[in-house]
């Protein structure tokens, strides 16, 4: 049997870096950032106000100083009055510091009041200020041509909203990878539909295709294939136009395994040192242009797809798109024990509960175990060497749940 590790490094020899896309800073969360973002603008562009209040010369301001307001200054005013001694206007948050004006003192500390009035004739400013009090500098927080975002970042909100503050309003990012999902069994039958003895409800392809969303891929194609060779042909045709195609099902060694018949002669079955997960296959496809098409089948029990798609199905789209694999752990205390095989690593859907693990259901990690799925926060790895936890124990979990 291949290790974890020894079988992950087939599958990411499986990917190709896909290019950029010139892309609305509004949106393709997820993708990755290809290029360097220098400011272009300082940020702030300009001089201005952190309170809203009256512009004034800092000194001219003592307890009782009387100031002649000569103008008002709205957030996004393009002209302002020029400030002189003995002189004050009404400014607003964000609005642009006027000529002479050295210091804002906030409108809770003048005679007038605060929200919406008559602009006055005069002001009282109450305290003494100091020359820059409430005034935000131009490029305080960032000077034209800084680094502000680099290649390989995860674009994000928080990213986008740093990228249209120093003046982009589109940047490089990879493409998604297009991805075909096909789950494979003559038993499965649409979720909704009747369900007749020997059948049941096809949960692999909605699992997968939601977990290709979530690690940042695209759907292109999402279809349960029965188990007739020549219908799973033609919807592999279709499926490779794709940048990968993931099955589920059709990989072990029985009489009706669908995918080991149509795609052994490419592609190469292993057994992985894993549980759930230990039948899996990978390697490349042809589209009819020669094109290479990453190829991943997993196992058919939906446990088993859900392990196998965090432990290759992720990392193969984050190579994708450029960046490194990467799975996080926390090391944990074990609240409820269970049994793991000796030789293999085993992954059990847990819940965390209190800072400590037990597991999501109470039969473990059994690959059919699927209407637990949702109740997990994790997947607790025990180590090969390992025949089972037991309470106070401490184990890795990676979380699938945010």
């Amino acid at each position: 049997m291949l290790s974890v590790e020894d079988y992950l490094d087939r599958v990411l020899g499986l990917a190709t870096v896909l290019p950029a896309e010139d892309t609305p800073i509004g949106g393709g969360w997820g993708r990755v950032l290809v290029e360097d973002l220098p400011a272009r603008l300082a940020v702030p562009p300009f001089d201005n106000s952190a309170m809203d209040g009256f512009a004034v010369r800092a000194a001219d301001c003592a307890p009782g100083a009387l100031l002649r307001v000569v103008g008002d200054i709205p957030a996004g005013a393009t002209a302002t009055p020029t400030v002189g001694p003995g002189e004050a206007a009404r400014i607003m948050t964000g609005a642009p510091l006027p000529p002479g004006a050295d210091a804002v003192v906030p409108v809770e500390l003048t005679d007038q009041p605060m929200g919406a009035a008559p602009l006055p004739a005069v002001v009282v400013v109450r305290e003494s200020t100091s020359a820059g009090r409430h005034v935000r500098r131009a490029g305080e927080d960032v000077q034209a041509g800084d680094l502000v975002l680099r290649a390989g970042a995860v674009w994000s909100p928080e990213a986008a909203a740093a990228a249209a503050s120093i003046g982009y309003g589109s940047v490089p990012l990879r493409r998604r990878p297009r991805v075909a999902v096909l789950a494979t069994g003559s038993e499965l039958v649409a979720p909704g539909a009747a369900v007749g003895f020997g059948q049941i409800p096809d949960s692999n392809s909605l699992l997968v295709a939601g977990l290709v969303e979530r690690f940042g891929g695209e759907v292109v194609l999402c279809r349960a294939v029965d188990d007739d060779p020549a219908r799973f042909a033609a919807a592999m045709d279709d499926a490779v136009a794709a940048d990968i195609v993931v099955t589920s099902g059709g990989v072990s060694v029985g009489a009706f395994e669908v995918v080991r018949q149509v795609v052994e002669d490419r592609i190469e079955f292993v057994k992985v040192a894993m549980q759930p997960g230990k039948p899996q296959a990978c390697g490349t496809l042809r589209d009819p242009d020669g094109r290479g098409v990453a190829f991943l089948a997993l196992p058919g029990n939906p446990v088993s797809v859900y392990v196998s798609s965090y432990a290759f199905l992720r990392p193969l789209i984050a190579a994708f798109q450029g960046l490194p694999p990467s799975w996080p752990s926390a090391d944990l205390p074990v609240a409820e024990g269970w049994r793991s095989p000796p030789g293999r690593r085993q992954y059990t859907p847990v819940r965390i509960v209190d800072g400590a693990v037990r597991p999501a259901h109470r039969l473990g990690s059994g690959s059919h175990l699927v209407a637990s799925l949702h109740l997990a926060d994790g997947l607790a790895a025990v180590a090969e060497d390992v025949d089972g936890v037991s309470p106070g124990d401490v184990v890795a979990v990676h979380r699938t749940r945010a």
